[in-house]
């Protein structure tokens, strides 16, 4: 008895592993032809849309991600491969703001103030891209972070008809980004629950022209 059910156990174990890393696959390869490393290859929009992160770890160094994708939209925005940026990140409580961290940064950098728009309701990736299209009007844009993040937001742009590619932010080693990495993976299965759903927004509200 006690063995069938180790037996059950693991094959229930290999199973949800199976679908786990099926899943993240089929999600990379609907993106392959979205997504861009070089410049000189990537199309234009008229908006970028900054997927973000915090700029601090926990022991207080900056967060790589962060730094990385800043950098990305500086290129972007400097070759002429987009107008304006859409900064969309989490504002949920009154002592953490994303969006506006990220707009000082892209000031500090070059990007000029009446550049830049702040979606203060992007508390995860379904919410940002979504709400890019519903409350900022996008149907085409440039969406800006690491190859793994953009593949899923691309997913998303494509089930909500954006037409979308992203631009890859340079990526962290291995060893910094493990847990990261293994976190997507999980974050796919969250997305298709979603989706299957009809899973909405946190918050939607008037729209916003950019």
């Amino acid at each position: 008895m006690i063995t069938r059910l180790v037996r059950i156990g693991l094959f229930s174990s290999m199973l949800i592993l199976l679908t786990i890393f099926a899943i993240s696959y089929y999600v990379s390869c609907s993106a392959k032809n979205d997504v861009y490393s070089e410049l000189k290859h990537l199309p234009y929009n008229k908006v970028g849309l900054f997927l973000g992160t915090g700029k601090h770890l926990k022991s207080g160094t900056v967060n790589l991600y962060y730094q990385y994708r800043i950098d990305a939209t500086i290129e972007l925005y400097k070759a002429g491969k987009i107008d304006f940026v859409l900064v969309s990140g989490d504002n949920s409580v009154a002592n953490y703001d994303e969006p506006t961290t990220i707009k000082h940064d892209l000031i500090a950098a070059g990007i000029p103030e009446n550049k830049i728009v702040l979606d203060y309701a992007g508390f995860r990736t379904f919410d940002s891209v979504v709400r890019s299209k519903k409350i900022f009007g996008l149907d085409s844009v440039t969406i800006i972070s690491q190859l793994f993040h953009n593949e899923r937001a691309l997913f998303l742009a494509n089930k909500y008809n954006i037409n979308a590619v992203a631009y890859n932010a340079k990526d962290v080693n291995i060893k910094y980004g493990f847990r990261t990495q293994m976190r997507e993976k999980l974050a796919r299965v969250k997305m298709m629950l979603d989706l299957l759903f009809g899973k909405e927004p946190r918050y939607l509200g008037e729209k916003v022209e950019i």
